[in-house]
């Protein structure tokens, strides 16, 4: 599969994303909302990256939307003759619907279900979808040329791409709302006093900080554990009530346990470390079950390969 709007590598385990289209400021464009669904979806089955790092080419992370490149009557590419209800949302795969969905979602969506880490390390500006996309992340390391702006109530429009149930949780619930009706951009360390951003670092220091980060994370660990454990704290820390977490607490425990946490153990014990075999892209098969929200585009089964690098 061709990227067009991204370059990726792998970097000794690390896959490193990068947005690329500096000349527009790495402005999103359906196309990229499509490539990036399909990395996400692709660094499932790939058992040689452990981690993802999402940054952008030149001097911008992701100034916003592309509203020049749009074709139609409407600037983020959907169809105004549709008329659209909720009902109409229940199939979110439905070609019907398609045109009214929102494309920033469907890239949130993928990242949610991913089972790597992902950081973003946002070296410049990064608005709107630039700064919802890094949401569903699970750090964002900002450089102190960084900028992070929910400008939309400026333009109109509401928070998109899944960021009202991503935010609150990244930064508290009264903090979220003052982010989005003040609708300013936050220099770097406005970012950090918010809660958005783990730390800040010089431009030439970001994407080495990012790929410490991401080692420190993923080197010397269970590749299954890894997985479950995104996805247990993510989706179990939004249960009503802690005995739903139990029970899939319970399962990948049961599972890790007599897998890689078997010769954890012994490792443990033996004084030596681990040799952890399981891969991501083979868990047991109550995880596609529990993991899948609204179908492949939302929860992802479909299986994909990365293509080889580009840089």
């Amino acid at each position: 599969m061709d990227y067009t709007t991204l370059t990726h590598e792998n970097n000794d385990g690390i896959l490193i994303v990068r947005l690329n289209r500096p000349d527009h400021l790495n402005a999103f464009t359906v196309d990229m909302a499509r490539d990036l669904e399909n990395i996400f979806r692709a660094v499932n089955d790939d058992d040689a990256v452990r981690a993802v790092i999402v940054t952008g080419n030149g001097r911008a992370f992701c100034a916003g939307m592309d509203l020049a490149s749009t074709e139609g009557d409407n600037v983020f590419g959907l169809d105004n003759s549709k008329r659209p209800g909720l009902a109409d949302m229940a199939d979110l795969d439905d070609p019907e619907i398609a045109r009214v969905r929102d494309t920033g979602g469907r890239v949130t969506l993928a990242i949610h279900a991913c089972r790597k880490p992902v950081i973003a390390a946002i070296n410049g500006a990064a608005v709107g979808i630039g700064a919802t996309m890094t949401l569903p992340m699970d750090a964002r390391l900002i450089s102190t040329k960084g900028r992070i702006g929910f400008v939309f109530g400026r333009l109109g429009i509401v928070p998109e791409a899944a960021s009202s149930w991503f935010l609150p949780r990244v930064v508290g619930l009264p903090k979220a709302l003052d982010l989005v009706y003040r609708a300013d951009v936050l220099d770097a360390q406005a970012v950090l006093d918010a809660g958005l951003a783990q730390s800040v670092h010089e431009p030439d220091e970001l994407l080495d900080a990012a790929v410490e980060l991401a080692n420190a994370w993923t080197r010397n660990r269970s590749p299954m554990a890894v997985a479950f454990a995104r996805q247990m704290l993510y989706r179990n820390s939004a249960q009503d009530h802690p005995v739903e977490a139990h029970r899939i607490d319970s399962l990948a425990m049961f599972y890790t346990s007599i897998g890689d946490g078997a010769d954890g153990v012994r490792a443990f014990l033996e004084k030596r470390p681990a040799d952890f075999t399981s891969k991501a892209s083979q868990l047991p098969e109550f995880y596609e079950e529990w993991t899948r929200d609204a179908g492949p585009t939302a929860g992802g089964t479909t299986r994909r390969s990365l293509p080889e690098p580009n840089k």
